[in-house]
């Protein structure tokens, strides 16, 4: 990539953020892992001219931040001099919300949440999550570790969510109700399957994120049942006078749990696009006819 390229896209990103903040969103979401930490820097740097009582700002620690056994994971040692990484990234004082970006199976979850309290205690973080690794049993057993030592509670996660992957209907929402957790989804649009720009039998947009995605994670969700499904569910978006993204971002935002939705722009047109969502209320029957088109069934387990 030439400089003047990465000179366009700084920008262009930075028209993003701008122009966000300009209308109304007040949460911006990182972590210490993305671009090796340069994400943190340049949204600081973007940040730094708005008042910072009028953000919400997260990141999230886990992944490798360098060689070291002790550079990885969520315990105690790499918790603190993480948090304290972002915060000097970020140029801040504080976090708003400071997630556990994945789940650590070598880490007692005990020393996890007690670092995770001690930040808040200390105003380094003002709350603190998990992400979608954390299943409810896990968050079940963190409620209890949480109450039996005192400590300042788990407030949100962060899981995978949307139309087409509606796993955190099973048990995790009603989880989250119980402890007032609530829920920050990212991917609402399905790595862009939910923007209806992909079409069964047409070649793929050009520049769009499955011609170049290194994992080929959309790829793999390009089946003809997925296709067939966002078509139908066009036709309800065209019925309601929506775009296919405005109706996904809706329909999520219909339960109460939801707390914000994490969006990707990288355009200002997509910004827009994805801001006009918000206030959106999609009717009952229009609800039910999407149920009925993606074929959604709560698990249930019955005997007898």
């Amino acid at each position: 990539m030439t400089q003047l390229q990465d000179t366009e896209e700084i920008e262009r990103a930075t028209s993003v953020i701008r122009t966000a903040y300009e209308k109304g969103v007040n949460f911006f979401d990182c972590a210490d892992a993305y671009s090796g930490g340069d994400a943190e820097k340049f949204l600081g740097q973007v940040l730094k001219d708005y008042r910072r009582s009028s953000l919400v700002v997260s990141s999230k620690v886990f992944f490798p931040t360098g060689e070291s056994v002790n550079e990885r994971g969520l315990s105690r040692k790499h918790i603190f001099e993480n948090c304290e990484r972002s915060l000097r990234n970020l140029n801040m004082d504080y976090l708003d919300l400071y997630y556990c970006h994945r789940f650590d199976e070598s880490t007692p979850m005990e020393e996890t949440l007690q670092a995770m309290s001690d930040l808040v205690a200390q105003g380094k973080i003002l709350y603190y999550g998990v992400s979608e690794e954390w299943s409810a049993a896990r968050i079940e057993r963190a409620e209890r570790i949480i109450e039996e030592r005192g400590l300042y509670p788990l407030t949100v996660i962060q899981p995978q969510y949307n139309m087409m992957d509606r796993y955190i209907e099973h048990e995790l929402v009603e989880v989250c109700d119980r402890y007032g957790i609530g829920i920050t989804p990212f991917s609402p649009l399905a790595q862009g399957l939910l923007t209806g720009k992909y079409r069964k039998g047409a070649p793929l947009p050009e520049g769009s994120r499955a011609t170049y995605q290194e994992d080929h994670q959309i790829n793999d969700m390009l089946t003809g049942e997925n296709l067939d499904m966002v078509a139908q569910l066009s036709g309800v978006a065209d019925e309601l006078g929506l775009t296919m993204p405005v109706l996904a971002l809706a329909w999520i935002l219909r339960l109460p749990t939801i707390s914000s939705v994490i969006t990707g722009a990288s355009k200002v047109r997509q910004l827009e696009s994805n801001i006009a969502a918000s206030g959106v209320e999609i009717p009952q029957d229009a609800l039910e006819r999407i149920d009925e088109i993606l074929g959604f069934k709560r698990f249930e387990r019955h005997i007898g």
